[in-house]
């Protein structure tokens, strides 16, 4: 409360909302450097771009047709309500090494070409005009980059390529060379022969002088590794067996040829599985069929030596009805006596082996129609496929593997009990039909002994030829079913186009522009958080509980007389402003009564001082200007004049008031200087000489301005406060800390000090921004527009042409805030 009033100051909102259009202001006057910044991440990523290898990822599809039997769901309860399809195994086969292997056959990869450019690798792969035919049955050493240089249409010369800066970071090999082919002219089409290497040149396009590429021979063993990983197989959706191959690869062409050639080769695979099982049946058909023929010749020789020492021409006519059932009987025992050597060897053939059954032979094509046992083996034969298929890229360990032996055992039981109820039903009919033929023989015997012995022949015969024709037609239906093999599956689109995944242009380019811009911002809002000083009045409200009077711009001049010397000048302008102001503080003084401080030394209280003191004097007021900081007397070495005698020299009784009462050579400008340094100044602005010294000057003057120590640093200022009507409190703008006003703060929030008002000096301004400062209730306010630190429309005098030395300043100046 002052004087009996309420001082409304005090009660100001502690909290303010966000001034957006400050920060916006604030920060959009940094655009040059966002621009900058903006500009050099263009440039980055453009050269980026310029110096990376692009990568494309080419893709191809493949439909997958695998259903369960019906015999493993029933076998395998867990099987029963779900899907039939598996495509982990064929997802598991298409990154193997074996099927890389078989597709790189297709291809030639074992040699890759690049053309000779110091800027980034371009790999020519089909583009290529020569092709290097190498020999692997020789020992080849994995070469690193060999430089192949035109010398003329028909002649070459290899030499080592020189590694550019660019080179050390691309993909190009840089392994060991053989020395003994290099610098050395060779033909095309001619053997290039050493230790180490073998290969043959060979020119596809024409190549003038001069004209250069580079290749490498690539290890078939690295190949296929780098290949196999770079295969990505996936369904295409969660309900449908359909699998899309892709890879990525620098070159399309390279790409869309080994993802078609691994599809292929899958193909492939899938149709020699088929086929093996086929290939089986042949060779056990033929196995027996040379046994077979080879007694049928026999036979025949021995029927025919028969007839012509007996003279027999044909013995069917009076007995062919006995003779044709002991030949029907006979051949129905020739086919179970086959039936029961198939059952045997297939048990056989189960015991020996152990999980792999991929090559046994369907009983359908040895013409065994039991339709159970055929299924069984059918499953059987899958399963086992697709352990083979599996164990291409596991091991006998995993869980997948242990899931098919124990289906693979589980049938494989109900195979055995199979076989053996065959056994047993095929023993009994065996037996039966054995004892018809032994009652036709019985009564075939009554025959004549010749006539007997040739029918015997002739039914041995009979037996072979029909056993043998049998065998012919098993052959040629296992020769039709190979024939007629396809894949059960089937490639759905074929790889055709790439898509460019690195580097993503536009999504780079993009993150430029938006690091350009926040990265630098980022580093402005740090620094502007981190920064503790006062930079502009805003902060400065926020910062301090005490009203602002006013603004100080900053002055350029060499001078510190700015309102006596450059009374036209911005700064000068701005003091008249802040005595506006004090023209309504503590109206009803005759005479007024303005001490000036601050928090620390530096902040401009001796500057403000002269030129308030000198604005006051042009108005017409008598001012004197009281030097009281005695520490570091400043005033006396700005106006011109002596500090022999002073207000110490008052204090301590060696000097009068009259003679410490200097004029200036400015109209109605006095001062007091402060004098010699005693070494007691706060002692001797306590005494009672110094409050009658300054009744004295309130008689003679209108304006008594006291520039007094810093307030955070010394005693005496607080002990002068008493004496004061007005007291301005300066801070200095990008100097004064924001720690160094919760002195200020504390002491005005506990009343401790009254009329206590902000000045903020040495005030640049950057950008095109209104300055509005010192609201004081009433009081009057301070009001100016600046622009670019100088007022518009040329109404004050210029500033000086800024020196070469300030351009950086000048320039630093645009982005002040």
């Amino acid at each position: 409360m002052i004087d009996g009033k309420i001082d409304i100051s005090k009660f100001e909102e502690d909290v303010k909302p966000i001034d957006i259009k400050y920060y916006l202001i604030k920060y959009s006057r940094y655009w040059p450097l966002y621009a900058t910044c903006i500009f050099l991440g263009l440039v980055i990523t453009f050269l980026f771009h310029r110096y990376s290898v692009e990568e494309y990822e080419v893709k191809g599809s493949i439909l997958i047709k695998r259903n369960a039997s019906p015999e493993v769901r029933i076998l395998d309860r867990s099987n029963i309500f779900s899907g039939g399809n598996n495509l982990e195994n064929d997802i598991l086969l298409f990154t193997s090494k074996n099927l890389a292997a078989e597709a790189l056959k297709k291809l030639h990869f074992d040699v890759t070409y690049y053309a000779s450019t110091n800027i980034k690798e371009i790999e020519l792969y089909d583009k290529s005009p020569i092709r290097v035919e190498v020999d692997w049955d020789y020992p080849q050493m994995e070469s690193g980059m060999i430089l192949l240089t035109m010398i003329n249409d028909e002649q070459f010369k290899l030499s080592k390529e020189e590694k550019g800066f660019f080179d050390f970071i691309a993909a190009k090999a840089n392994g060991p060379i053989d020395e003994d082919i290099l610098n050395k002219v060779y033909g095309f089409g001619e053997v290039i022969f050493s230790e180490r290497s073998k290969f043959i040149v060979r020119q596809l396009k024409p190549m003038k002088q001069g004209d250069k590429l580079s290749f490498t021979i690539n290890n078939p063993v690295n190949t296929i590794d780098e290949y196999s990983r770079s295969v990505t197989v996936r369904p295409l959706n969660s309900y449908g067996t359909v699998l899309q191959v892709s890879t990525v690869s620098t070159v399309v062409e390279k790409g869309r040829d080994y993802v078609n050639a691994l599809m292929d080769s899958y193909l492939d695979y899938d149709l020699n599985e088929k086929n093996r099982i086929s290939e089986n049946t042949l060779k056990f058909i033929d196995e027996q069929m040379y046994i077979v023929e080879d007694s049928l010749r026999n036979v025949e020789r021995r029927m025919l030596n028969f007839k012509v020492d007996n003279k027999l021409l044909d013995v069917n006519s009076e007995f062919g009805g006995v003779l044709s059932n002991i030949q029907n009987l006979e051949q129905t025992l020739q086919n179970m006596e086959f039936e029961l050597g198939y059952y045997k060897t297939l048990q056989a053939y189960l015991e020996v082996k152990g999980n792999d059954y991929s090559e046994i032979i369907a009983p359908s094509l040895m013409g065994v129609s039991d339709g159970s046992l055929s299924g069984l083996i059918a499953v059987l034969t899958e399963l086992s496929l697709d352990r083979r298929k599996l164990l291409t890229v596991v091991e006998e360990v995993h869980p997948k593997i242990k899931e098919i032996d124990s289906q693979i055992n589980k049938i494989r039981e109900n195979i055995f009990e199979n076989i053996n109820n065959l056994v047993a039903n095929t023993e009994s009919r065996r037996r039966q039909i054995t004892q018809k033929l032994v009652e036709y023989n019985q009564e075939f015997s009554k025959l004549p002994q010749a006539e007997s012995n040739y029918t015997n022949i002739f039914r041995e015969y009979k037996l072979r030829e029909n056993l043998y024709n049998y065998l012919l037609e098993k052959r040629a239906e296992a020769g039709i079913a190979k024939a007629s093999n396809i894949s059960d599956n089937s490639i759905v689109d074929y790889a055709r186009r790439g898509s460019l995944i690195f580097p993503k242009k536009s999504q780079n380019y993009g993150l430029a522009v938006g690091l350009g811009f926040f990265i630098p911002l980022s580093f402005l809002l740090g620094f502007h958080y981190l920064n503790n000083r006062i930079m502009d009045q805003i902060q400065l409200k926020n910062s301090i509980r005490i009203p602002l009077l006013g603004t100080i711009g900053y002055s350029t001049k060499e001078t510190n007389m700015i309102v006596a010397e450059h009374p036209k000048s911005m700064v000068s302008e701005s003091f008249r402003s802040l005595r506006s102001a004090l023209f309504y503080l503590a109206s009803e003084k005759k005479s007024k009564r303005i001490l000036i401080t601050s928090s620390v030394s530096g902040e401009g209280k001796t500057f403000v001082s002269l030129n308030l003191a000198a604005a006051l004097a042009l108005s017409g007021k008598k001012t004197v200007l009281i030097g009281l900081d005695l520490r570091k007397p400043k005033i006396s070495e700005y106006v011109g004049v002596a500090n022999k005698v002073g207000l110490s020299s008052f204090l301590v009784d060696k000097a009068t008031q009259e003679e410490i009462i200097i004029q200036t050579k400015y109209e109605n400008l006095y001062i007091v200087p402060s004098g010699p340094v005693p070494p007691n100044p706060a002692e001797l602005l306590l005494k009672d000489k110094m409050s009658t010294f300054l009744d004295h000057l309130s008689e003679s003057f209108e304006i008594v301005i006291m520039d007094t120590p810093p307030l955070g640093l010394v005693s005496e200022t607080m002990d002068l406060l008493r004496f004061s009507d007005v007291n301005l409190y300066i801070i200095r703008q990008d100097y004064t800390h924001k720690k160094y006003l919760l002195m200020i703060n504390d002491l005005y929030a506990n009343d401790q000090i009254r009329n206590f008002y902000a000045v903020f000096n040495g005030m640049r301004a950057g950008g095109d921004i209104y300055d509005f400062g010192g609201y004081n209730y009433g009081y009057g306010y301070n009001y100016s527009y600046m622009r670019k630190n100088k007022y518009t429309g040329n109404y004050y005098e210029d500033e000086e042409p800024k020196k070469p030395k300030d351009r950086l300043n000048n320039f630093l100046a645009r982005f002040r805030v």
